[in-house]
């Protein structure tokens, strides 16, 4: 399945090792954070450029995502051992230290694979998923390998995503931030909105 048709569909499920917070090996299973939102994102591979560079930036924001009751997951085709020898190496010498999310151990790379995104059959691109409370992915993005994402964005779209299921009869249009005026889906709506940004 591509990452267009994702969109609306239950997330694919899956189970699989990870690395977890205090460094310990667990496992994660997908629908187990059913009740919550989750960001699940894709990076390529461990001990690599622009990927630390994500994990960090999504480490430094964890707080923005958990008081709005999502979870961050990350994924790579690494094996758990590698997440973890990489969580040990430290900053000045490109590792991650001590990430507060898991990382998932994508080994065979079946869940890059069901997400459409795993490229060349050898790693996954940079996706992300927005998953709502009921395991429905409301957003998603691809980039390619060189490519880092904004995880400023990833919290807009999950503020805009919980505004608009609080206020069911209001959206959310272009670069609408928190406390921004929204736009009723009607063609008054609409019209009124643009004619005040005139």
């Amino acid at each position: 399945m591509s990452v267009c048709t994702l969109v609306t569909q239950q997330a694919p499920d899956f189970t699989a090792d990870a690395v977890m917070p205090d460094n310990s090996f667990g496992q994660i299973t997908l629908s187990a954070y059913q009740g919550k939102y989750v960001v699940l994102f894709f990076y390529p591979l461990d001990f690599t450029f622009v990927c630390p560079s994500e994990i960090l930036a999504f480490n430094k924001k964890l707080d923005e995502f958990k008081k709005r009751n999502c979870e961050v997951i990350g994924v790579s085709v690494d094996s758990k051992f590698t997440h973890l020898a990489w969580k040990n190496t430290k900053l000045e010498d490109g590792g991650i230290g001590a990430i507060q999310y898991p990382l998932v151990a994508d080994l065979n790379k079946n869940i890059a694979r069901s997400y459409g995104i795993l490229f060349n059959d050898a790693v996954a691109l940079r996706g992300l998923f927005l998953i709502d409370t009921k395991g429905v992915i409301r957003h998603a993005i691809i980039n390619d390998l060189p490519l880092g994402r904004s995880v400023d964005e990833a919290v807009r779209m999950l503020t805009a995503l919980q505004f608009v299921e609080a206020h069911g009869d209001q959206v959310c249009p272009a670069n609408w931030q928190e406390g921004d005026e929204a736009m009723k889906p009607t063609a008054e709506g609409v019209a009124s909105y643009l004619a005040k940004r005139a």
